[in-house]
């Protein structure tokens, strides 16, 4: 009886243990997203090496570390190529031998491309182009199997599809952009937003009904929406948009800015100056006989206020100076009221030692009879009291002996002290 349930136990334990085995050793499938599943046969494999699992588990398979490992770290002897070498049995590296593992037909892959049309790659096409050799692509370099997306500018410098895709071995990817992108393939038009001034908006639809992808993408712009910021001062020097927009190719960055920024009414720029009625620059009458580019950026930038230029500056052909010279408009050392509106420049009071008193300049006296530009900046720069001049100075014809002075236009500094001197 013993005897008996001795033997009972041990076709019970066997049988347990078969039934282990058999849920351990079932088909494993590794699936893929564009393609069918591969399928790693237990019992194929269990025969071949006489039921030993130790041939694979832990040496080669560990239990624990489920990690899926890429055709590329295969060919170093990882996972089933620490057989599958070429010596034990064929190789994961023999483009021959990849249906052996990879069954049926591969399938298209869409990437979706965020703002545009997808793009397809069709398998069918390029198995049928290389004659079925899978490793045109998939040899680690090319397609590594990390899945990281690469960008066009990635792709123009050889990288996944621009390895082929050149312009030597098949067209390129700088070029042929409907080629890949299906569909009605139509960029959005990008609206750029500029602070103080009507926004540009750059249409795709017109450009690209003149020009290939390939003239702005990537040799001027990535392909990005908007990427950094050019100024029109670096467009004036053939960056960004400039690269076309010279004057040669087509109209000039620094010509007719309307044409780009749409409905554009630059703003007045008033000048606020320290003791004398501020000055205001009106865009609306300039604009009227002269194009922007006669003063941006030749003489300004595309800035509200650059810096400060002095009328003694201007008087010297700099800043507004550059026109408001006597020749081609009025002077900047003219009327001084036809740009300070309502100027009325007050006294000016020299105070002097108690014995002399002390002296008194009236603008209002001088102005019925001369304008500014007959003493500023001939004489006098525009500031209240620059330096100090004597009399004996005056008496040679500086300052007020410009004019004050004997055989001159009016009384001389040396008759009649108390004409000036209240004393």
């Amino acid at each position: 009886m013993l005897k008996h349930l001795v033997l009972f136990a041990y076709v019970i334990v066997m049988f347990s243990a078969v039934c282990a085995g058999a849920a351990e050793t079932k088909d494993i499938k590794f699936p893929f997203k564009n393609a069918e599943p591969v399928v790693f046969s237990h019992e194929f494999h269990l025969v071949k090496y006489n039921n030993n699992c130790k041939v694979c588990h832990n040496a080669i398979f560990n239990m624990k570390d489920r990690r899926h490992f890429t055709m590329a770290e295969m060919e170093k002897t990882k996972s089933c190529g620490a057989c599958h070498s070429g010596v034990k049995a064929f190789s994961v590296s023999s483009e021959k031998d990849c249906s052996r593992c990879h069954k049926g037909t591969p399938r298209d892959v869409t990437y979706k491309i965020n703002g545009l049309s997808n793009a397809v790659f069709s398998h069918a096409i390029h198995i049928a182009k290389t004659g079925g050799a899978c490793r045109s692509c998939h040899n680690g370099t090319v397609i590594t199997g990390k899945g990281k997306p690469v960008s066009m500018d990635q792709m123009e410098k050889g990288k996944t599809c621009g390895a082929c895709h050149n312009g030597k071995k098949a067209f390129t990817v700088a070029a042929n952009c409907d080629r890949c992108h299906k569909g009605a393939m139509k960029p959005k038009d990008i609206v750029l937003k500029i602070q103080g001034i009507a926004p540009v908006t750059f249409s795709h639809n017109i450009h690209t009904a003149a020009y290939s992808c390939k003239e702005c993408h990537t040799r001027i712009f990535p392909y990005k929406a908007v990427v950094g910021k050019a100024t029109m001062a670096d467009m004036a020097k053939g960056k960004s948009c400039g690269t076309c927009h010279n004057g040669k190719e087509v109209f000039a960055s620094t010509g007719d800015c309307a044409k780009c920024h749409r409905g554009l009414k630059p703003a007045n720029i008033v000048f606020n100056l320290k003791g004398i009625t501020p000055a205001t620059f009106s865009h609306e009458i300039h604009t009227a006989a002269y194009a922007c580019k006669d003063c941006h950026t030749k003489i300004f930038p595309f800035k509200a206020v650059v810096g400060k230029a002095t009328m003694a500056d201007m008087a010297n052909g700099k800043s507004c100076g550059t026109c408001h010279n006597g020749k081609l408009v009025f002077a900047s050392t003219g009327d001084c009221a036809k740009c300070h509106q309502g100027m009325k420049p007050g006294m000016i009071n020299f105070m002097l030692p108690k014995s002399t008193g002390p002296v008194t300049f009236s603008h209002e006296f001088h102005l019925q009879s001369y304008k500014c530009a007959d003493c500023h900046t001939k004489i006098f720069p525009y500031r209240a009291g620059v330096s100090k001049t004597s009399m004996a100075d005056m008496e040679k014809g500086k300052a007020c002996g410009a004019c004050h002075n004997k055989g001159k236009d009016a009384f001389s500094v040396a008759d009649d002290c108390d004409k000036c001197h209240k004393m």
